[in-house]
């Protein structure tokens, strides 16, 4: 593999300043001027080794390993953080010699401490924000001390922040409508001014130049529904607002509205010539639907999108909000297996075929040389007094809910999507953000969706409450996405 050499971020040392007590990490890593990062994950010791996922262990136990698999010596697993061209050598800018090479950038593994160039160093005591260890060891969602102290990133609280957003409300031409809640008349922002803060440890602010310098080259694409198109015009926004030159920011099939096809796909150029592109391939159910009088779900057969995306370099799946619907939910005469057409098939069952032929056809399709494989978890909605077509609102949410024992039970759809990934072979990365979104219930469009001209059409509209305003919730989902993908380094 042949290493990108990458000035370390500025903000890392205060991330790796754990708030657990005797965590003392942030002594193990130090800025230089010319420092390469090392994102290999390999030691001595290659079968016990796992490169880990962001999820919640005490849901998933010690199941974790198979989701994310054996890292063997000879892996040349490439991802966001790596360069992709070419196999290169084992030895990079400072001198990374033969027997260095087996470490990672988030773990101590090794017996003796060796220093790269720019100051990056393992130590022999396990210090590091990522630890790998036995069969027991935590996810990169937690950190974890010879087994006792731990780290989800998941785990968290809303905390009041007055900094402003990643991006301004109104400076990004790309937001959908429906999402641009400031256009559409919405003057409280307060919605705006909450951060999101793990209990155990501190993530990174969204590092722009440092995304986009790892991201040269290459390709991320999130593949789902409207909550990922969500998503994805959120890390659009925040990439275009942290370069200068914004007129080298475009979406190279020349739309300017992000609904209604299948493929939309920003090119970053900038005066650095990053080259790279952030897409959204729009495949609500991720399996194929058939368009027709009669139409039904083909819960055998992938979404015929799969060519748009398979070869990409950070893949950011989502599903689920279109199960809710009234054909898939009710579940008659809909769903389809082969030639077989069920006359009835309860919801969840067809969610979990549907998503095992996802999870097969990942395993039999994609190459994890090349791609990193996310998934992102159900984002939770807040309707109120009915659903969405009927009555349902939350308007007058103002403020996130602070108190715990106020959200919902655990969503069904998030434990059959736990289930699958434990059956997979291929390394996915899995964003539990379901509890985090359900403390916000402030920060969804409800009336603000569109312009009304008056207060009585705003009153008898149809609200959203499961999409997002941008800025808001996404842009930490993707500060979540940016630390995770950091702390992997596949």
């Amino acid at each position: 593999m042949e290493f990108m050499k990458l000035p370390f971020p500025e903000q890392f040392s205060h991330w790796f300043s754990l708030k657990t007590k005797g965590f003392r990490t942030s002594n193990n890593l130090n800025r230089g001027n010319s420092s390469s990062l090392l994102f290999s994950s390999t030691s001595s010791n290659s079968s016990n080794n796992r490169n880990f996922s962001d999820f919640d262990l005490g849901k998933l136990g010690k199941a974790h390993d198979r989701i994310q698999g054996n890292v063997s010596e000879g892996s040349k697993n490439s991802s966001f953080l790596s360069s992709t061209g070419g196999r290169g050598d084992n030895s990079h800018e400072g001198n990374v010699s033969e027997g260095s090479k087996n470490a990672t950038f988030l773990s101590s593994i090794g017996e003796e401490q060796r220093t790269h160039e720019g100051n990056f160093t393992e130590q022999k005591t396990n210090e590091s924000l990522v630890n790998e260890g036995d069969d027991n060891s935590t996810s990169s969602s937690s950190i974890n001390d010879e087994g006792k102290k731990k780290c989800d990133i998941y785990n968290g609280k809303w905390v009041r922040d007055e900094k402003v957003p990643y991006y301004p409300v109104g400076s990004c031409p790309y937001i959908e409508r429906s999402f641009n809640c400031h256009i559409n008349g919405r003057r409280n922002d307060d919605y705006l001014k909450w951060r999101w803060q793990p209990d155990e440890c501190d993530i990174p602010r969204l590092n722009v130049t440092d995304f986009l310098e790892r991201l040269r080259g290459k390709r991320i694409t999130f593949v789902g529904d409207s909550l990922n198109r969500n998503m994805w015009e959120s890390l659009v926004c925040i990439l275009r607002h942290g370069i200068t030159n914004k007129s080298r920011v475009h979406e190279i099939l020349g739309r300017t509205s992000y609904r209604g096809h299948e493929l939309y796909d920003f090119r970053f150029e900038a005066m650095q010539d990053y080259n790279c592109s952030v897409q959204y391939v729009s495949a609500p159910f991720l399996v194929k639907e058939t368009y027709t009088k009669h139409p039904k779900l083909r819960l055998d057969v992938m979404d015929l999108t799969t060519s748009k995306f398979r070869e990409a370099d950070v893949i950011v799946f989502n599903t689920g909000h279109w199960w809710n619907h009234e054909k898939t939910s009710k579940g008659e005469n809909y769903y389809q297996e082969g030639p077989h057409v069920y006359q009835k098939l309860e919801v969840l069952e067809a969610f979990e075929k549907a998503l095992s032929t996802w999870g097969k056809w990942i395993d039999d399709n994609i190459d994890t040389n090349r791609t990193q494989v996310i998934f992102r978890g159900y984002s939770v909605a807040h309707f109120k007094g009915g659903q969405w077509n009927s009555g349902g609102h939350c308007h007058k949410e103002t403020k996130p809910t602070f108190n715990a024992s106020n959200l919902a039970q655990y969503v069904k759809k998030m434990e059959i999507e736990e289930s699958v990934l434990q059956q997979m072979k291929t390394p996915v990365t899995y964003m539990n953000i379901s509890r985090l979104t359900d403390y916000r219930k402030d920060g969804h469009p409800s009336v603000y969706g569109k312009n009304y001209k008056t207060d009585q059409e705003r009153a008898a509209a149809v609200q959203d409450c499961s999409h997002w305003c941008l800025p808001g919730v996404p842009d930490t989902w993707n500060e979540l996405l940016y630390a995770s993908l950091l702390k992997i380094g596949t």
